[in-house]
Formats: C-alpha cells, structure tokens, sequence
C-alpha cells in the first residue's frame, strides 16, 4: 500500500500550472484518517449500533477488519458487557487500537488478532454472538467464501453485521473550487474507475449474498451522513486528510489543471485551503444488512447463481474449504480505507 514513497513527475512545459509531488512527509497516514473518520462519524455510528436487531446482548463480539478501532469501541459502548476479538491485517493499526483499549481501561475486554482473511486457514476466533465487518469484505478475493466462514462461526442465533460506505466521503459544495468546478466529483469519478476494475464486489448487494451463505431473512437500515464543518472542528481536518490521500489515488487521471486546483486545497498556507472553508460538509451514506444464523443446525436451502444448494451443518463448510485450499493462498488487498483511498493498490472506517 502506498505510505510514504514519492511520486517524481516530469518537469512541465513552460508556462503550465505547477504540480507539487503527489505525497508529503506531512501527508496524512491510513491511521489518521480512520481516527478522524471515527470522530466526525461517531453519531452515526452510534446510530447503526443501537439499530442492529440482536435477540439478546452479546456476549462475543468479533469484528473483522477493524482498523484503529472505531466500529470495535462503538460496539463495546452500545454492548458494555462484551468481550470483543478485533480482527485487521494491519500490525500498526492493531497496536494502536490496542493502545487505545488500555487508555479507556477497555484492554481486559478487547483482544486484537493479526490475519489475512483471503488465507484458507483462520486462526480460532471463538464462537461469537455478533459478527461485524464494515467496509472489509469487498476488498476479499472471496467474500462469498468468507460469509459461509461467520456463519459457521457464529454461535445458533447469531447476527452478522455487513456495513458498506458509499464510498469517501464528499465535502466541497459542487462549484468548488471557482476556477475547477465540479473538482471533487472529477477526482473520485477518477477513484471509482480504477476500483470497479480492481475491487469487483465493491457496491455489491449483500443481502443476497447472506442469504447463499445460510442466513436466513435479513434486515436493512441506510443512514444518510451530513456533518457541517462549521458544527465540527474535525471535519476540515478530515477533508484535508482524504483529499490529500485521494490525490495520490487521483493523480493518474486528473488534467494539471486540477492537480494544481486541488494542490491549493491541499496547502494549509493558501488562502483557499480546506482548513479556511467555511462551507464544508462531510456526506455519505452507511448502508447495514444484518442476518441471524438458525438457532439450530437444520440445513438452510439457499439460491445462488441461479442454481438451488442444501446447505450442510454448521462446521461442515469450513472442514471442506481448508481441506480444498490448504495449500492454496488467495491474492488479497489490503482492507479498509487506506485500500479504498489508495483505489486497491495495497484497512476499515472499521
């Protein structure tokens, strides 16, 4: 994933608007830009918690590809009797909710586990009660696979929460900026180009897909996200944080023109930085399917791909795929937003 290499650009012909490299030391980290999504999400989060339709509270909670943390201790608030197994591919990130656990006095509730989830074999990851994964299973090679997976894991009467962005966030009204309307839309038109091609189930409807994996009737709640800047101090910093990361995916497809418009947003020094905009505006949608595993072990009939499939007990899926692939390792992209704004080139909003 890129963190950190810089980007040499040939010297533009005479007279041409100056590009500056497309990443700085300054440049905002994967680590930063989930912190500052946690924060100036946090409402809306707490808003899908509360709505997920569990029968009882959990006791287990598991939350796979969780980045820093933030849908991890949005759970443990809403579930203050839960024990949660953070799940990322991220070293760095995993420490650092880790670290965050310790601060809150959370760190005996919390256990972190480093694995790449596009591997045949999983480490144990218990028998939860709940099963979360936000903005994770599209970056899989097989997120099909890994559906029948939780729902082998889960424990009779389990839900599975799958949460989706609508891609990054949008911030600057649609005439910014005064000389490049319409900036913004260009440079995730740009994004999402390059992600159709390399991330295929991003965008997917994954109700039915919960429905092959065995899980029977699902619910589904979308939340329309509307954060103003001049309500939230953290939402400049968090555009200049996504704008500057979504310039690096960008770069490839953008005209010099709107590098160099989107450069003057980017510089903290200009008098037409985001951080001096007082029209700003974090938008997106967060959509949740979640679906309850049986509470007994009757096989589920389950349609998919136009074709009827039985589906076994609960354990036989899992046995069967390891013994196909065990010596198969599946390419993986790394999950969350770091691969979402780096358009599939390398973790969650969690």
């Amino acid at each position: 994933m890129p963190n950190g290499h810089q980007h040499q650009h040939p010297t533009p012909p005479e007279n041409a608007p100056q590009q500056r490299p497309a990443q700085h030391a300054h440049d905002a980290s994967p680590a930063q830009v989930l912190d500052l999504d946690a924060e100036v999400l946090a409402e809306h989060l707490a808003t899908v918690t509360a709505w997920l339709p569990v029968q009882t509270a959990p006791a287990e909670i598991l939350d796979l590809g969780a980045g820093t943390g933030a849908g991890s201790f949005a759970l443990l608030r809403q579930f203050p009797d839960a024990r949660l197994t953070a799940v990322d591919s991220s070293a760095a990130h995993l420490d650092q909710l880790r670290a965050k656990a310790d601060t809150a006095d959370l760190g005996d509730r919390v256990r972190v586990v480093q694995a790449d989830l596009d591997l045949a074999a999983w480490p144990d990851l218990g028998t939860p009660d709940l099963v979360w994964a936000s903005a994770s299973l599209h970056h899989l090679a097989d997120p099909d696979r890994a559906l029948g997976r939780v729902h082998d894991l889960l424990a009779p009467g389990g839900l599975v929460a799958v949460v989706e962005l609508a891609g990054l966030p949008r911030f600057l009204p649609a005439t910014a900026t005064d000389e490049r309307p319409g900036l913004e839309e260009r440079c995730h038109a740009a994004l999402q180009q390059r992600q159709g091609e390399q991330m295929p189930h991003r965008g997917a409807d994954w109700g039915p897909k919960l429905t092959a994996a065995g899980f029977g009737h699902h619910d589904r709640l979308t939340v329309e996200v509307d954060v103003a800047g001049t309500l939230d101090n953290a939402v400049g910093p968090y555009a200049l944080a996504v704008l500057q990361r979504l310039r690096v995916a960008a770069a490839h497809a953008l005209p010099v023109e709107d590098l160099a418009a989107l450069d003057q947003l980017l510089d903290p020094t200009s008098p037409h930085s985001v951080l001096r905009r007082d029209d700003l505006a974090a938008r997106t949608t967060r959509t949740v399917w979640a679906a309850r595993r049986a509470r007994d072990d009757t096989p589920v009939t389950a349609t998919t791909a136009g074709r009827t499939a039985e589906r076994a007990p609960a354990g036989w899926f899992s046995a069967a795929v390891e013994a196909a692939n065990c010596d198969r390792v599946l390419g993986h992209e790394r999950h969350g937003i770091d691969t979402l704004l780096a358009g599939g080139d390398a973790t969650t909003t969690g």
